[in-house]
């Protein structure tokens, strides 16, 4: 076994599994709780922390409550909300409809590293949407100093018995909302928040941009986002609320047929990075074992 564990621990309606590096309690992984079903339930990481302890997600925050720390979140699959909150409606704007979905855990693989996971989206109307195959490790970052920074490596292959479509927002009409797929909520409190990739800074530039990493980086915290593989456009935001996420359909609906797979990377460093260190530490996540890391 390497230096990162996991253990698991219950309570009341949570059920719960710790990461751990280097000995060091990083995140909680909750696979089962009781959030109401407008929350499109589903498995979430918080807290999630630097190695020092500071936290760097927000779970249920006043301004979004289905802003789940860490989760797989879609806001339309095959017409079913797994995203949580309203639903926006072509020429109608954002509306409560009976449409959420939640996701259910079936069964863990444990890994030294992490672990796999299955779980079934399920509708409102108890009928299968998809089925995932889910990993989700905990690292240390190959070539940071001992205590600066660890990495989350999050891998879904999500597989359709039916041909259906992936929608956002964005695709009904709502410009610049095209979130849905892996999503990070950062803590709104945090001190002097800003973004930037390699090539742009700021929430107007890099948001719908098509670049393999980005930063998101305040006074106490550090997060650089790495896409693995395929790079789908980033869903950004900082001056609302600090969220990131790479957008599985930005502007117009994913078609899926099979099954449909993405990695996302994310280096949680202390403290603030600049662009060249946050560059490094990408690179870093980049090159980490995609094989082995695949569901």
């Amino acid at each position: 076994m390497d230096d990162t564990t996991v253990g698991q621990a219950r309570e009341g309606g949570t059920a719960a599994r710790q990461l751990l590096v280097a000995g060091t309690p990083v995140a909680s992984y909750v696979w089962e709780s009781d959030l109401p079903a407008t929350d499109s339930p589903r498995p979430y990481l918080h807290p999630v922390r630097t190695l020092a302890g500071t936290p760097v997600t927000e779970f249920r925050p006043d301004d979004h409550v289905h802003h789940l720390g860490v989760s797989l979140a879609v806001a339309d699959v095959g017409a079913v909300n797994f995203w949580g909150g309203r639903t926006f409606v072509r020429d109608r704007g954002a509306s409560w409809l009976d449409d959420h979905g939640h996701q259910r855990h079936d069964a863990f693989q444990e890994r030294a590293d992490g672990f796999g996971e299955r779980l079934t989206w399920i509708g409102p109307d108890g009928a299968t949407v998809a089925r995932e195959e889910r990993t989700v490790l905990a690292r240390p970052v190959i070539g940071a100093a001992p205590g600066d920074a660890w990495a989350l490596d999050f891998s879904f292959a999500l597989t359709v018995s039916e041909p259906l479509e992936i929608k956002s927002s964005a695709c009904k009409g709502r410009p610049g909302a095209g979130y849905g797929g892996f999503f990070w909520r950062a803590p709104k409190e945090s001190a002097d928040i800003a973004v930037f990739t390699a090539e742009a800074g700021g929430e107007a530039d890099v948001h719908g941009s098509l670049t393999p990493w980005l930063a998101l980086v305040s006074d106490a915290w550090s997060l650089v986002f790495v896409q693995a593989g395929t790079v789908d456009p980033w869903f950004v935001r900082v001056a609302e609320y600090p969220g990131v996420g790479p957008a599985l359909a930005w502007d117009r609906p994913l078609a899926v047929t099979g099954t449909l797979r993405r990695r996302v990377v994310t280096v949680v460093a202390d403290g603030r990075l600049g662009r060249a260190a946050a560059a490094k530490l990408a690179a870093a996540a980049a090159a980490t074992d995609a094989v082995e890391s695949a569901p």
